[in-house]
């Protein structure tokens, strides 16, 4: 999607969810919430991944250059939408389901910062590659394919056990 053209979108998106949705929305947003995030998570395990490979490629190669266009479509067309959906519908969910009260919700929108910093992460990292710049090895991204691993992982388990 055109980088103007989205935050347009996810602007005109929230102000109708705050303003129009009613609490009988609630089951749904969730239902596309948690669409979103699957949808968010999938691109930030995949990325890593493809960037394990492509540092391995010869820059300007055919195998680079494919490599390139995989992780741009990535990036713009599922995660960076997806990215917004999610905290567009999770802060809706949590102003409407618990008023933003709860030491875990608390934790767990930090923890979802976290993650976002790691999506701005490769969201830079992406463009290093598009420019044959990245200097990072194959082995530092197959450890930061774990990243957002962990941060799910610790997300899943604050919504599903709330435990303060």
């Amino acid at each position: 999607m055109n980088k103007i053209l989205l935050p347009i979108v996810a602007l005109v998106g929230a102000v109708g969810l705050f303003l129009l949705a009613s609490d009988a929305a609630y089951d749904w947003v969730k239902a596309f919430h948690i669409i979103a995030v699957i949808a968010w998570m999938a691109g930030m395990l995949y990325l890593p991944r493809l960037f394990v490979y492509h540092s391995d490629a010869t820059a300007g190669s055919d195998k680079s250059e494919t490599f390139k266009i995989m992780e741009r479509r990535l990036y713009s067309a599922i995660i960076m939408p997806a990215m917004l959906a999610t905290w567009i519908l999770g802060l809706w969910l949590a102003w409407k389901g618990f008023g933003f009260s709860g030491g875990w919700l608390h934790a767990k929108i930090a923890l979802v910062v976290a993650l976002s910093g790691v999506h701005g992460f490769l969201g830079g990292s992406l463009r290093k590659f598009e420019r044959d710049a990245n200097t990072r090895s194959a082995r530092f991204w197959r450890i930061m394919n774990e990243v957002p691993t962990v941060l799910l992982l610790l997300i899943v388990i604050l919504v599903a056990v709330k435990p303060f």
